[in-house]
């Protein structure tokens, strides 16, 4: 557990890692760019526990919003640390 501009994270702080942009996509997926240029995908479906239920909802989902670095929804009642969206989730190559 650390604590980081005052809110306070579960796991491990992997350097100062940082979402830089997201991008909802299909079946509760997004694109998430990170602070090391990666870009990676993640999978919201995978996510376990009752402060993810709002998440099935499409209008909720779609409108994530970034807090110093960190995903955020419903106006910051829903967020997942950046180390576990890097953790959890899958390289991405852009195609174009």
């Amino acid at each position: 557990m650390y604590v980081l501009n005052d809110i306070c994270y579960a796991g491990e702080m992997l350097d100062g890692i940082k979402v830089t942009a997201v991008k909802p996509l299909r079946g509760g997926i997004m694109l998430v760019t990170f602070s090391t240029g990666e870009k990676r995908l993640f999978d919201t479906t995978e996510l376990e526990g009752s402060a993810f239920a709002p998440l099935t909802d499409e209008r909720v989902f779609r409108n994530p919003a970034l807090f110093h670095g960190v995903i955020t929804w419903n106006n910051g009642e829903i967020d997942i640390a950046p180390e576990t969206v890097y953790r959890d989730s899958y390289a991405y190559e852009d195609a174009f």
